[in-house]
């Protein structure tokens, strides 16, 4: 998962009209090994719909805030938040930010939302030394029950190709540094990393640094 949810990510809209264009990749196949789901797990990779906020609000809530311990109480506020701004997001119209889910396509599937992640141009950031528009990933999030499938892997080559389709050949994103597994994803993909960040007021917003990461894109 890309660290933390990135809600001020809202001032970047998606745009309703390549929220709903047909970008729909393969399905695919994976065995599970885990009793609670069906011993193969089948999806496809497409952009969001306004009919999918629900589930993908839950899905990011359940990633980045617990609902256990003192601050459980405020799960519901959480997702209510998340699901507010995305539904801004896909009802406004600047070009180039998309949300791609991956959908449950097996037999009996009613097509529950299984995974989400965030595509969008960013311009010049002087405290990422990037002084161009530059592709930007965020919100990476996969339902609990469905992890270590190759779900999380299918969302970043998704979001490869649409921002091949933009036109760009690199892409970036934010990760905290002792999200491990998220950091052996990421370099398993062929992501690098372009900038450690170590700002003292990024102390108070992260338990951890964040390592921003740049992959180039090859045409395949």
């Amino acid at each position: 998962m890309t660290e933390p949810y990135l809600s001020k990510f809202s001032l970047n809209k998606l745009n309703p009209k390549l929220a709903l264009k047909s970008w729909f990749f393969h399905p695919h196949r994976q065995q599970s090994t885990d009793a609670r789901i069906p011993n193969s797990c089948q999806f496809q990779i497409r952009a969001a719909t306004s009919a999918d906020l629900p589930g993908i609000a839950q899905i990011i809530a359940e990633s980045f805030h617990s609902q256990k311990g003192l601050w459980g109480w405020a799960f519901p506020l959480f997702r209510l938040g998340i699901y507010e701004d995305l539904r801004h997001r896909l009802a406004s119209m600047t070009p180039h930010q998309v949300c791609l889910v991956a959908v449950d396509t097996s037999p009996s599937a009613t097509n529950q939302i299984l995974g989400t992640v965030e595509l969008g141009v960013r311009f010049s950031d002087n405290w990422a030394n990037v002084h161009k528009r530059f592709p930007y990933l965020s919100n990476l999030a996969v339902h609990p029950k469905y992890r270590r499938h190759g779900l999380a892997s299918s969302l970043l080559i998704g979001c490869e190709q649409v921002c091949q389709d933009w036109g760009f050949d690199d892409l970036y994103l934010h990760v905290l540094e002792n999200n491990h597994q998220a950091r052996q994803l990421y370099f398993k993909l062929g992501y690098r990393v372009y900038k450690v960040e170590s700002h003292w007021h990024s102390f108070f917003l992260y338990p951890s640094r964040q390592i921003f990461l740049h992959k180039h894109l090859t045409n395949k």
